[in-house]
Protein backbone atom coordinates (compact mmCIF):
# COMPACT_ATOMS: atom_id res chain seq x y z
CA UNK A 1 0.00 0.00 0.00
CA UNK A 2 1.42 3.15 -0.98
CA UNK A 3 2.43 5.67 1.99
CA UNK A 4 0.68 9.10 1.86
CA UNK A 5 3.00 11.72 2.76
CA UNK A 6 2.63 13.70 5.53
CA UNK A 7 1.19 17.16 4.24
CA UNK A 8 -1.71 15.31 1.94
CA UNK A 9 -2.55 13.44 4.44
CA UNK A 10 -3.24 16.50 7.12
CA UNK A 11 -4.55 18.38 4.41
CA UNK A 12 -7.05 16.28 2.85
CA UNK A 13 -10.53 17.60 4.74
CA UNK A 14 -13.41 17.77 3.04
CA UNK A 15 -13.90 20.89 0.68
CA UNK A 16 -15.79 23.85 2.67
CA UNK A 17 -18.51 25.75 0.69
CA UNK A 18 -19.00 28.60 -0.37
CA UNK A 19 -21.21 29.55 2.57
CA UNK A 20 -18.71 28.62 5.71
CA UNK A 21 -15.70 30.15 3.90
CA UNK A 22 -17.75 33.28 4.15
CA UNK A 23 -18.74 32.82 7.79
CA UNK A 24 -15.34 31.41 8.55
CA UNK A 25 -14.43 33.23 11.90
CA UNK A 26 -10.99 35.68 12.03
CA UNK A 27 -7.94 34.04 14.26
CA UNK A 28 -5.74 35.51 16.10
CA UNK A 29 -2.34 34.78 16.72
CA UNK A 30 -0.70 33.61 19.60
CA UNK A 31 2.17 33.49 21.19
CA UNK A 32 4.22 30.13 23.42
CA UNK A 33 6.56 29.07 24.93
CA UNK A 34 7.84 25.34 24.43
CA UNK A 35 10.29 24.59 26.58
CA UNK A 36 13.25 24.98 28.46
CA UNK A 37 11.33 22.65 30.90
CA UNK A 38 9.72 20.21 27.56
CA UNK A 39 10.75 16.55 27.36
CA UNK A 40 10.68 17.27 23.49
CA UNK A 41 12.97 19.81 23.32
CA UNK A 42 15.91 16.81 24.05
CA UNK A 43 17.47 19.68 26.63
CA UNK A 44 17.21 22.92 28.39
CA UNK A 45 15.93 24.25 24.86
CA UNK A 46 12.93 27.01 24.50
CA UNK A 47 10.88 27.85 21.42
CA UNK A 48 9.49 31.17 21.50
CA UNK A 49 6.19 30.06 19.13
CA UNK A 50 3.85 32.06 17.36
CA UNK A 51 0.66 30.34 16.14
CA UNK A 52 -2.22 30.90 14.10
CA UNK A 53 -4.68 28.13 15.40
CA UNK A 54 -2.34 24.85 15.20
CA UNK A 55 -0.26 26.29 12.24
CA UNK A 56 3.36 27.81 13.53
CA UNK A 57 3.54 31.59 12.42
CA UNK A 58 7.45 31.53 13.73
CA UNK A 59 9.49 29.85 15.35
CA UNK A 60 13.00 31.65 18.13
CA UNK A 61 15.19 29.32 19.89
CA UNK A 62 16.76 30.34 22.45
CA UNK A 63 19.66 28.83 23.93
CA UNK A 64 21.98 29.66 27.02
CA UNK A 65 20.33 27.85 29.77
CA UNK A 66 23.10 25.39 30.19
CA UNK A 67 25.97 27.92 29.54
CA UNK A 68 29.31 26.32 31.51
CA UNK A 69 31.76 28.24 30.08
CA UNK A 70 33.72 24.97 29.59
CA UNK A 71 35.57 27.08 26.67
CA UNK A 72 36.62 29.78 28.68
CA UNK A 73 37.66 27.01 31.85
CA UNK A 74 40.79 25.84 28.31
CA UNK A 75 42.19 29.12 29.73
CA UNK A 76 42.73 28.23 32.88
CA UNK A 77 43.78 24.74 32.58
CA UNK A 78 46.80 22.80 31.48
CA UNK A 79 46.29 21.04 27.94
CA UNK A 80 46.06 17.62 29.82
CA UNK A 81 44.05 18.86 32.19
CA UNK A 82 41.51 19.87 29.75
CA UNK A 83 40.88 16.73 28.34
CA UNK A 84 38.19 15.18 31.08
CA UNK A 85 36.13 18.68 29.89
CA UNK A 86 36.04 17.67 26.29
CA UNK A 87 33.42 14.72 27.02
CA UNK A 88 30.82 17.18 28.53
CA UNK A 89 30.03 18.66 25.46
CA UNK A 90 28.36 16.39 23.57
CA UNK A 91 27.88 13.80 25.99
CA UNK A 92 26.63 11.10 23.44
CA UNK A 93 29.47 11.64 21.66
CA UNK A 94 32.06 12.02 24.10
CA UNK A 95 34.75 9.75 22.93
CA UNK A 96 34.71 11.81 19.58
CA UNK A 97 35.00 15.06 21.83
CA UNK A 98 38.07 13.91 23.21
CA UNK A 99 39.30 12.41 19.71
CA UNK A 100 39.07 16.22 17.97
CA UNK A 101 40.77 17.52 21.33
CA UNK A 102 43.68 15.64 21.40
CA UNK A 103 44.10 15.55 17.70
CA UNK A 104 44.56 19.10 17.66
CA UNK A 105 47.26 19.37 20.53
CA UNK A 106 49.40 16.75 18.67
CA UNK A 107 48.72 18.30 15.58
CA UNK A 108 49.70 21.69 17.43
CA UNK A 109 53.16 19.70 18.91
CA UNK A 110 53.81 17.88 16.20
CA UNK A 111 53.16 14.84 17.95
CA UNK A 112 52.69 11.24 16.05
CA UNK A 113 50.41 8.23 17.89
CA UNK A 114 51.41 5.10 16.84
CA UNK A 115 49.43 3.02 14.24
CA UNK A 116 47.53 1.03 17.04
CA UNK A 117 46.84 4.06 18.82
CA UNK A 118 45.18 5.37 15.88
CA UNK A 119 43.06 1.91 15.34
CA UNK A 120 41.90 1.80 18.90
CA UNK A 121 40.54 5.72 18.72
CA UNK A 122 38.80 5.17 15.54
CA UNK A 123 37.36 2.06 17.18
CA UNK A 124 35.80 3.92 20.03
CA UNK A 125 35.25 6.65 17.81
CA UNK A 126 32.68 4.29 15.70
CA UNK A 127 31.39 2.43 18.81
CA UNK A 128 30.16 5.87 19.94
CA UNK A 129 28.45 6.61 16.70
CA UNK A 130 26.38 3.44 17.27
CA UNK A 131 25.34 4.43 20.65
CA UNK A 132 24.49 8.25 19.82
CA UNK A 133 22.56 6.87 16.69
CA UNK A 134 20.13 4.54 19.17
CA UNK A 135 19.18 7.02 21.41
CA UNK A 136 18.19 9.23 18.36
CA UNK A 137 16.70 6.52 17.25
CA UNK A 138 14.69 5.51 20.49
CA UNK A 139 13.91 9.12 21.48
CA UNK A 140 12.21 9.68 17.72
CA UNK A 141 9.65 6.45 18.32
CA UNK A 142 9.31 8.44 21.82
CA UNK A 143 8.34 11.92 20.14
CA UNK A 144 6.30 10.33 17.50
CA UNK A 145 4.33 7.84 20.17
CA UNK A 146 6.34 4.70 20.40
CA UNK A 147 7.24 3.58 23.62
CA UNK A 148 8.90 0.17 22.57
CA UNK A 149 11.64 1.21 20.04
CA UNK A 150 13.30 3.05 22.73
CA UNK A 151 13.55 0.03 25.18
CA UNK A 152 14.96 -2.02 21.91
CA UNK A 153 18.39 0.62 21.25
CA UNK A 154 18.60 0.77 24.89
CA UNK A 155 19.30 -3.24 24.80
CA UNK A 156 21.85 -2.79 22.35
CA UNK A 157 23.43 0.83 23.65
CA UNK A 158 24.25 -1.37 27.08
CA UNK A 159 26.21 -3.40 25.37
CA UNK A 160 27.95 -1.12 23.86
CA UNK A 161 28.16 1.19 27.18
CA UNK A 162 29.50 -2.08 29.11
CA UNK A 163 32.39 -2.56 26.90
CA UNK A 164 33.31 1.07 27.60
CA UNK A 165 33.11 0.65 31.19
CA UNK A 166 35.16 -2.52 30.53
CA UNK A 167 38.05 -0.43 28.54
CA UNK A 168 37.53 3.27 30.94
CA UNK A 169 35.41 2.75 33.82
CA UNK A 170 33.19 5.12 33.31
CA UNK A 171 29.82 4.75 31.30
CA UNK A 172 29.36 8.34 29.77
CA UNK A 173 32.46 10.71 30.14
CA UNK A 174 35.42 8.63 29.85
CA UNK A 175 38.38 10.13 30.00
CA UNK A 176 39.92 7.47 27.86
CA UNK A 177 42.24 9.46 25.39
CA UNK A 178 45.41 11.25 26.29
CA UNK A 179 47.51 13.81 24.57
CA UNK A 180 49.81 11.33 22.70
CA UNK A 181 47.83 8.06 23.33
CA UNK A 182 45.75 6.18 25.76
CA UNK A 183 44.90 5.74 29.13
CA UNK A 184 45.12 2.28 28.69
CA UNK A 185 45.21 -0.86 26.32
CA UNK A 186 42.03 -2.47 25.30
CA UNK A 187 41.02 -5.30 28.38
CA UNK A 188 41.36 -8.68 27.37
CA UNK A 189 38.41 -10.42 25.94
CA UNK A 190 37.26 -6.45 24.40
CA UNK A 191 37.85 -7.78 20.56
CA UNK A 192 36.42 -11.02 21.29
CA UNK A 193 32.88 -8.72 22.96
CA UNK A 194 33.02 -6.25 20.36
CA UNK A 195 33.60 -8.99 17.01
CA UNK A 196 29.88 -11.05 19.14
CA UNK A 197 28.13 -7.89 18.97
CA UNK A 198 29.23 -6.91 15.28
CA UNK A 199 27.72 -10.42 14.28
CA UNK A 200 24.07 -9.92 16.03
CA UNK A 201 23.55 -6.13 15.56
CA UNK A 202 22.78 -5.90 11.78
CA UNK A 203 20.18 -7.92 12.54
CA UNK A 204 19.13 -5.94 15.42
CA UNK A 205 18.97 -2.85 13.12
CA UNK A 206 16.43 -4.37 11.03
CA UNK A 207 14.56 -5.24 13.54
CA UNK A 208 14.55 -1.78 14.59
CA UNK A 209 13.63 -1.02 11.19
CA UNK A 210 10.70 -3.30 11.19
CA UNK A 211 9.34 -2.34 14.15
CA UNK A 212 9.18 1.56 13.73
CA UNK A 213 11.24 2.54 10.56
CA UNK A 214 8.62 1.20 8.22
CA UNK A 215 5.77 1.53 10.33
CA UNK A 216 3.27 3.19 8.77
CA UNK A 217 2.42 6.02 11.27
CA UNK A 218 5.82 6.51 11.92
CA UNK A 219 6.13 7.05 8.36
CA UNK A 220 3.03 9.74 7.97
CA UNK A 221 4.61 11.42 10.52
CA UNK A 222 7.85 11.70 9.26
CA UNK A 223 7.63 11.90 5.43
CA UNK A 224 7.27 15.31 4.05
CA UNK A 225 7.52 16.83 6.99
CA UNK A 226 10.87 19.21 7.92
CA UNK A 227 11.99 19.93 4.65
CA UNK A 228 15.96 20.87 4.03
CA UNK A 229 16.85 22.08 0.85
CA UNK A 230 20.69 21.72 -0.26
CA UNK A 231 20.49 25.77 -0.86
CA UNK A 232 19.17 26.07 3.19
CA UNK A 233 22.12 23.95 3.97
CA UNK A 234 25.00 25.98 2.37
CA UNK A 235 23.26 28.77 3.85
CA UNK A 236 23.09 27.80 7.19
CA UNK A 237 26.75 25.09 7.27
CA UNK A 238 24.43 22.24 8.10
CA UNK A 239 26.53 18.91 8.34
CA UNK A 240 26.27 14.95 9.14
CA UNK A 241 23.20 12.91 8.74
CA UNK A 242 21.20 16.40 7.92
CA UNK A 243 23.26 17.51 5.12
CA UNK A 244 23.31 13.89 4.06
CA UNK A 245 19.52 13.64 3.77
CA UNK A 246 19.54 16.24 1.49
CA UNK A 247 21.38 15.07 -0.75
CA UNK A 248 25.08 16.29 -0.16
CA UNK A 249 27.67 13.48 0.61
CA UNK A 250 29.87 15.23 2.66
CA UNK A 251 31.47 13.43 5.22
CA UNK A 252 34.69 14.68 6.61
CA UNK A 253 36.23 11.11 7.32
CA UNK A 254 36.13 11.10 3.53
CA UNK A 255 36.84 15.24 2.93
CA UNK A 256 39.62 15.32 5.09
CA UNK A 257 40.71 11.88 5.83
CA UNK A 258 42.11 12.00 9.21
CA UNK A 259 43.52 8.79 11.33
CA UNK A 260 43.16 5.74 9.15
CA UNK A 261 40.22 6.73 7.70
CA UNK A 262 41.46 6.13 4.47
CA UNK A 263 42.54 3.29 5.11
CA UNK A 264 39.42 1.91 5.29
CA UNK A 265 36.08 0.87 3.12
CA UNK A 266 32.89 1.71 3.60
CA UNK A 267 30.18 4.17 1.77
CA UNK A 268 28.72 7.48 2.94
CA UNK A 269 24.65 7.21 3.06
CA UNK A 270 22.42 10.03 1.23
CA UNK A 271 18.76 10.38 0.75
CA UNK A 272 17.62 12.86 -1.90
CA UNK A 273 14.69 13.87 -0.45
CA UNK A 274 15.65 16.50 2.60
CA UNK A 275 12.66 15.97 4.91
CA UNK A 276 13.11 14.27 8.31
CA UNK A 277 12.52 10.47 7.23
CA UNK A 278 15.59 10.94 5.00
CA UNK A 279 17.23 11.82 7.99
CA UNK A 280 16.25 9.27 10.11
CA UNK A 281 17.31 6.50 7.30
CA UNK A 282 20.92 8.22 6.59
CA UNK A 283 21.07 7.54 10.52
CA UNK A 284 19.97 3.76 10.23
CA UNK A 285 22.23 2.73 7.57
CA UNK A 286 24.95 5.05 9.42
CA UNK A 287 24.95 2.52 11.85
CA UNK A 288 25.03 -0.23 9.65
CA UNK A 289 28.45 1.65 7.95
CA UNK A 290 30.09 2.14 11.91
CA UNK A 291 29.62 -2.28 12.03
CA UNK A 292 32.28 -2.18 8.40
CA UNK A 293 34.15 -0.18 9.82
CA UNK A 294 35.02 -1.55 13.29
CA UNK A 295 35.07 -5.19 11.79
CA UNK A 296 37.91 -4.06 9.34
CA UNK A 297 39.71 -2.39 12.71
CA UNK A 298 39.27 -5.70 14.30
CA UNK A 299 41.04 -7.72 11.35
CA UNK A 300 43.77 -4.52 10.94
CA UNK A 301 44.66 -3.79 14.44
CA UNK A 302 48.21 -4.30 15.24
CA UNK A 303 50.41 -5.09 18.22
CA UNK A 304 52.61 -2.65 19.74
CA UNK A 305 52.43 0.66 22.12
CA UNK A 306 49.56 2.70 22.49
CA UNK A 307 51.41 5.82 24.02
CA UNK A 308 54.61 8.01 22.53
CA UNK A 309 57.00 10.12 25.10
CA UNK A 310 54.98 13.14 26.19
CA UNK A 311 56.70 16.25 28.41
CA UNK A 312 54.93 16.20 31.68
CA UNK A 313 54.72 19.72 31.20
CA UNK A 314 53.54 20.70 27.40
CA UNK A 315 54.40 24.19 26.04
CA UNK A 316 53.63 24.03 22.61
CA UNK A 317 55.16 26.51 19.90
CA UNK A 318 53.40 29.99 19.71
CA UNK A 319 50.69 28.98 17.04
CA UNK A 320 47.02 28.15 16.55
CA UNK A 321 45.52 24.61 14.96
CA UNK A 322 42.38 23.93 13.67
CA UNK A 323 41.23 20.22 13.94
CA UNK A 324 37.93 18.66 12.97
CA UNK A 325 36.21 15.17 12.79
CA UNK A 326 33.15 13.67 11.89
CA UNK A 327 30.96 13.56 15.22
CA UNK A 328 27.39 11.71 15.05
CA UNK A 329 26.07 15.61 14.52
CA UNK A 330 28.19 16.87 11.95
CA UNK A 331 31.63 18.04 11.42
CA UNK A 332 32.87 19.19 14.85
CA UNK A 333 35.85 21.25 14.66
CA UNK A 334 38.31 22.33 17.74
CA UNK A 335 40.67 25.65 17.29
CA UNK A 336 43.38 26.12 19.44
CA UNK A 337 45.61 29.15 19.99
CA UNK A 338 49.42 29.04 21.84
CA UNK A 339 51.11 31.27 23.33
CA UNK A 340 54.01 28.96 24.37
CA UNK A 341 52.58 28.76 27.34
CA UNK A 342 51.48 25.15 28.81
CA UNK A 343 47.66 26.41 28.77
CA UNK A 344 46.20 27.14 25.73
CA UNK A 345 45.08 31.17 25.34
CA UNK A 346 42.31 30.10 23.16
CA UNK A 347 39.95 27.61 22.53
CA UNK A 348 36.84 27.40 20.35
CA UNK A 349 34.52 24.60 19.99
CA UNK A 350 33.09 24.17 15.93
CA UNK A 351 29.68 22.80 17.66
CA UNK A 352 27.70 20.78 15.26
CA UNK A 353 23.90 21.02 17.12
CA UNK A 354 24.56 24.83 17.18
CA UNK A 355 24.38 25.09 13.54
CA UNK A 356 22.30 22.52 12.68
CA UNK A 357 19.98 24.38 15.26
CA UNK A 358 20.20 27.23 13.58
CA UNK A 359 17.78 26.13 10.61
CA UNK A 360 14.85 25.09 12.81
CA UNK A 361 12.50 28.13 11.84
CA UNK A 362 12.92 27.80 8.65
CA UNK A 363 11.83 23.47 9.08
CA UNK A 364 8.88 24.24 10.68
CA UNK A 365 7.47 28.12 9.77
CA UNK A 366 4.22 26.36 8.23
CA UNK A 367 4.24 23.55 9.66
CA UNK A 368 1.83 22.15 12.47
CA UNK A 369 2.63 22.67 16.63
CA UNK A 370 2.86 19.13 16.34
CA UNK A 371 4.85 18.29 13.57
CA UNK A 372 7.70 20.59 15.72
CA UNK A 373 8.44 17.56 18.01
CA UNK A 374 9.28 15.44 14.90
CA UNK A 375 11.41 18.33 13.55
CA UNK A 376 13.61 19.12 16.27
CA UNK A 377 13.84 15.24 16.81
CA UNK A 378 15.20 14.33 13.33
CA UNK A 379 18.23 17.25 13.19
CA UNK A 380 19.63 15.56 16.87
CA UNK A 381 20.92 18.03 18.72
CA UNK A 382 22.41 17.95 21.95
CA UNK A 383 22.28 21.08 23.84
CA UNK A 384 25.60 20.87 26.07
CA UNK A 385 27.05 20.72 22.56
CA UNK A 386 25.31 24.70 21.70
CA UNK A 387 25.72 26.05 25.28
CA UNK A 388 29.48 25.99 26.00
Amino acid sequence: MPVVRNGGRRDACPTTNSMETQTALPTEELLINMGPQHPSTHGVLRLVLTLDGERVVEAVPHIGYLHSSMEKIAEASTYQQYVPYADRYDYLNAMGNEFAYVRAVEKLCGIEVTPRCEYIRVIMAEMNRIASHLVYFGCLGLDSGAWTPFLYCFREREVVLQLFEDTSGQRLLYHYLRIGGLRNDLPAHFCDKLAEFLDYFPDRIKEYDDLLTYNVIFRNRLEGTGQLSQELCRRYSISGPNVRGSGIPYDVRRVVGYSIYPQLEFDIPTQEEGDAFARHLVRVEEMRQSVRILKQCLEKLPEGEINVKVPRKLKPVVGEVFERLESPRGELGCYLVSDGSEKPWRLHWRAPSFYNLQVLPELVRGAYVADIVIILGSIDIVLPDIDR
